[in-house]
């Protein structure tokens, strides 16, 4: 199993309200170490993005679980918000958001989509292409 993400900065990779978990914006980081650096290219395919981003959605469903008890599961993503590191004139950003969308419920083939948000930025820590953020609801057993 990989590393539980650690927090890059003073605040937690997840906190827990009731049966909401909202986590800290997660980067393509494996042991802490971003995979892959710099802005998202127009002449770069979309597809050519998928495995940082896949990393950044396991990272962000890792600091979720975190926040969970034994058999707890997550019943519902309430809201996934997709921070786009882009070039001038990068115009994909719903694609690469999608990217996201695709991944996350692969993993969680039951779980309904719920709302997104895909913004496009000057930069991103330690110059990460992605950022990705959930707020998920849970279920007990």
């Amino acid at each position: 199993m990989p590393s539980l993400p650690v927090s890059q900065g003073h605040y937690r990779i997840a906190t827990r309200s009731g049966d909401l978990i909202f986590t800290a914006g997660m980067t393509p980081r494996k042991d802490g170490v971003l995979v892959r650096k710099g802005k998202i290219s127009s002449g770069t395919p979309v597809s050519d993005y998928r495995a940082c981003v896949e990393l950044a959605v396991q990272n962000a469903l890792q600091a979720a679980q975190s926040q969970m008890a034994p058999g707890e599961r997550i019943s519902r993503v309430l809201n996934t918000t997709v921070y786009v590191a882009a070039e001038d004139g990068f115009e994909g950003h719903s694609k690469i958001a999608d990217l996201a969308s695709d991944h996350l419920f692969a993993r969680l083939p039951e779980i309904e989509p719920g709302a997104r948000t895909a913004v496009g930025v000057y930069s991103l820590p330690g110059n990460s292409p992605v950022e990705i953020a959930l707020v998920v609801a849970v279920q007990s057993p």
